[in-house]
């Protein structure tokens, strides 16, 4: 084994104060930093002496490919750093997290993973929307709005999803609100069925916007609502509760 390794660490849904106590001591200790563009600033400068590398996406613009992105982080390894890569949210949710892990167990090099507060969850939850509740919902879906670039069909069968009696949380759906909303009308799913859609969540800039299927994309639009954001599908929304602001 190589004396480098690398360690995948989520930075959860955007507030500092989600990273996990872990995910802080390992910014602390790191050589490099290889972050994503969603990670709050302030993550970064808990180790000002470390190396940075943005492998950030911003405005659909990819700073580096996901290949370059998993060779950087081998080669860093492979000189014998210490190598943190902090990802928004939690790394094995729609983070390609696993895909770095394989690709840097194939050259031999040790991996960890810290888990993050995923935003699927967490900003709901910030909002004041549960995602269970016993009188709606005793389960919950988290599927992604974007698939792969270059994939020919949509591996997400929204027909079926218009028949479930739970939570459906869109992560990355945003600018495909549309096109969901629609898929899931087509497959039977009411008009009438609650949707809250929050953006920038547990930030000072957080937004929600509580809707119904059939008109959400066109209140959202008329609202200005931008990505990055989280789509609640379901009654669970009804159950929203009213919380004090974020400190």
């Amino acid at each position: 084994m190589n004396e480098g390794e690398v360690h995948l660490v989520g930075a959860g849904p955007g507030d500092p104060g989600l990273l996990t106590v872990r995910g802080k001591e390992l910014i602390q200790q790191a050589d490099v930093l290889v972050h994503d563009a969603l990670v709050d600033s302030s993550l970064l400068e808990l180790n000002p002496q470390a190396e940075r590398v943005d492998a950030g996406k911003r405005g659909g613009e990819h700073t580096l490919r996901q290949e370059e992105i998993n060779e950087r982080l081998a080669d860093l390894a492979e000189q014998g750093k210490m190598v943190v890569r902090l990802k928004g949210g939690d790394p094995f949710l729609f983070g390609r997290g696993a895909e770095e892990a394989e690709h840097l167990r194939r050259r031999g090099i040790t991996v960890h993973v810290v888990p993050g507060v995923t935003s699927a969850i967490a900003v709901p939850e910030l909002c004041g929307v549960p995602v269970t509740h016993r009188d709606h919902s005793s389960q919950v879906t988290i599927v992604t709005g974007h698939e792969r670039a270059g994939r020919d069909e949509d591996r997400i069968d929204w027909a079926h999803l218009a028949e479930s009696k739970g939570t459906i949380v869109v992560l990355m759906g945003m600018g495909n609100l549309r096109s969901i909303s629609a898929s899931l009308l087509e497959g039977g799913m009411p008009a009438e069925t609650p949707v809250a859609v929050m953006t920038e969540g547990s930030t000072e800039g957080q937004r929600t916007l509580v809707s119904r299927l059939g008109t959400a994309a066109e209140d959202v639009e008329r609202a200005g609502l931008k990505a990055p954001g989280i789509i609640v599908i379901g009654g669970c929304v009804e159950r929203m509760v009213t919380l004090g602001d974020l400190r």
